[in-house]
């Protein structure tokens, strides 16, 4: 039975949909998506292939990165006359590295409800089974394509303190993992690949480990998403990065030591009396 197009059930679902195993959908989705008046969906084929499975015959209609600007007020029209959407991605949760912000945020600003139809998402399947930490996590999503901008923001997360999750290409694999080493040192991570498919792996060890791994296949296949552990003081070696940048600054900013001494201790997780203590020292033997 349809949701009935009056006032009262007009609204946008957002979705989430297997990720690989079809078995993987809540009972709950299966009705929403049988029951909404609309499928927006980023690719009508791959989500026909789910519908087919589940005997769902609702209309589909194309909502991508290439589309979304020109589609968004159509489809905001007609959740405004009462016709019911479900917001759907190729896999997992939309708006998570997917198309539907744009969508949702239009929705919202129009006073159209938006409900979540919660299920599966690559990022907490990985951390889920991972054994890395899970009490804290960011998720990047892809990085950044443009080799300076990507080094850039891993630069900026040097510190970071919590695991860290990307989405990744087969393709740009083994490029990203040398850039990481390069960057933040052989960390523990660990590869998420084919989730829930057939050929499910989880690969666990340092960085280098991993790439030695997957040098010797001869190719590298499937979807991928990257563990990194987060950022690990070691005060006996990492002091000597928190003094350089300490003098730097001091030499620099011109800054009161008391100020510059705050940035450098938040931003590297040093006790603000030791970082403080080194810049007074440093400004001591700069006077002598």
């Amino acid at each position: 039975m349809r949701l009935s197009n009056n006032n009262h059930d007009t609204c946008l679902y957002v979705v989430a949909t297997p990720i690989g195993n079809l078995e993987d959908i809540t009972l709950r989705a299966i009705k929403i998506l049988k029951q909404a008046s609309l499928i927006a969906a980023e690719d009508t084929r791959h989500t026909g292939k789910l519908l087919r499975c589940y005997n769902i015959n609702t209309p589909l209609i194309s909502y991508h990165e290439y589309n979304e600007e020109r589609r968004t007020p159509e489809l905001i029209k007609k959740l405004k006359t009462g016709v019911s959407i479900a917001l759907v991605a190729d896999a997992g949760t939309p708006t998570v590295a997917d198309p539907g912000f744009r969508l949702i945020k239009e929705a919202i600003a129009n006073a159209v409800k938006v409900i979540p139809i919660p299920g599966v998402s690559a990022p907490i399947t990985a951390i889920s089974a991972a054994g890395m930490p899970t009490d804290s996590f960011m998720f990047i999503g892809f990085p950044f394509p443009k080799k300076a901008k990507r080094r850039l923001q891993l630069h900026n997360l040097t510190t970071e303190t919590a695991t860290i999750i990307f989405y990744i290409s087969p393709k740009r694999l083994l490029t990203f993992l040398q850039e990481l080493i390069d960057v933040w040192g052989d960390r523990n991570a660990v590869l998420c690949r084919e989730m829930t498919k057939i050929y499910e792996e989880f690969i666990r060890g340092p960085l280098s480990e991993i790439m030695i791994n997957l040098r010797q296949r001869p190719a590298i296949k499937g979807e991928c998403t990257l563990l990194v552990s987060g950022f690990k003081q070691d005060k006996t070696a990492d002091f000597k990065i928190v003094e350089a940048e300490l003098q730097k600054e001091l030499a620099l900013s011109g800054d009161k030591i008391s100020v510059v001494a705050k940035r450098i201790s938040q931003k590297y997780n040093f006790p603000r009396n030791e970082v403080y203590a080194a810049a007074l020292n440093w400004k001591r033997k700069k006077e002598k």
